[in-house]
Formats: C-alpha cells, structure tokens, sequence
C-alpha cells in the first residue's frame, strides 16, 4: 500500500512538474531587451489585463528552438530542483481549502506587483510599446527580485551577527540565583534597529 502511495505521489509530483515547466515554454521571458534570449529560471511575466490584444508578427526564418522539459529541469541547479521537489510534495499533501489561500495570496501578490512595476513605468516617464513594454515590466521584475535577496541575505546576516549577543544577554538575565530563583528584573535588551 505505501508503495502505491509514494507512486501516486511520485506521478502527481511529476504531473505538477510538467505543467509548470509547460506553462514556462509557452511565456518565455526576454532578458536584457535582447530578441531570441529566454531568461533563466523566471516566472512566466505579469499579464496586462487593460492591453490591446496582441498580434503574432510574421515570423522570418525558423521558429526559435524551445528546451524540452527534460532539458529544463536538468539545467535547474540542484538547489532549485529540491526547492522544486519540496514545494511539490508540499502541494500534492495540501488540502483544497489550503491550495485556494495560497492561490488567491499569489494572486495579491501579483497584483501588486503589477502595481508596482506600473508604477516604476509612470515614473520612469518613457512611452513603451506594447512588446517593450513587457520587456521593462520583465527585467524590472527581474531586478527588483535581486534586490530583494539582496536585502534580505543582509537582514539573515546581520540577524546572526546579533543572536550571539542576544543570547549573552538572556542568559545573564535569566541565569539561576543561587537561591533557586530567576532574577526579578529584567536588563533592557538592546535595540537592533529592526
């Protein structure tokens, strides 16, 4: 029986695979402004719900060559591929009720992020069409996702630097009394300006 389970797991998780990798071949993100370039490990880009509707351009020469899924999935470092694994695990033992919260926190997300980068368009002051302007919504995308790891790899950093001392100072201050008690007042902790 728990041999069936995994099985089902297995093929559910790989099902889930597919169709990610399926919906990122059919949205390929430019990277740089640059024609023909997908860029690496990117989410398919924001939809533009008040946008005229796209006309396909005739194509000249032969239709750019798409990585299969298989070729997809072993071009991921091996860090991102159990991230991959994991978050799918994850899903497959989700109940509905908990897949439809995070469904509609991704669509939030979403939609703010599509503020933002409208936003960051308006203040830029250019005047895009349609196709470079999904190129600016894209690397602004992009970019402020490297900001944002960015920013939070100095916050974890800066987190450790503090523990230590937090640590000193709570054992201090919560140290036994040699008459079997905690001590009665508490030190002020210090401010780590966070």
């Amino acid at each position: 029986m728990e041999r069936t389970a995994n099985f089902v797991k297995l093929i559910t998780t790989l099902s889930i695979f597919a169709s990610f990798c399926a919906l990122a071949q059919a949205q390929p993100q430019r990277s740089g402004g640059r024609q023909g370039q997908v860029a690496p490990h990117s989410g398919p880009p924001p939809a533009a719900p008040h946008s005229a509707p796209r006309q396909a351009a005739p194509h000249s020469g032969p239709p750019p060559s798409v990585p299969s899924t298989r070729e997809r999935w072993l071009s991921l470092p091996p860090a991102a591929r159990q991230d991959f694994q994991r978050n799918a695990e994850r899903w497959t033992r989700m109940s509905p009720e908990e897949r439809n919260i995070l469904r509609q926190r991704e669509n939030l997300r979403q939609a703010q992020i599509k503020r933002e980068t409208d936003a960051a368009l308006r203040d830029s002051g250019l005047r895009l069409d349609q196709e470079k302007r999904s190129q600016f919504e894209s690397r602004y995308i992009q970019e402020r996702r490297k900001i944002e790891q960015g920013l939070r790899q100095q916050i974890e950093t800066e987190r450790q630097k503090e523990i230590p001392a937090l640590i000193q100072q709570l054992r201090k201050e919560f140290q036994l009394e040699p008459g079997g008690g905690a001590t009665a007042k508490p030190a002020e902790l210090p401010k780590s300006g966070k």
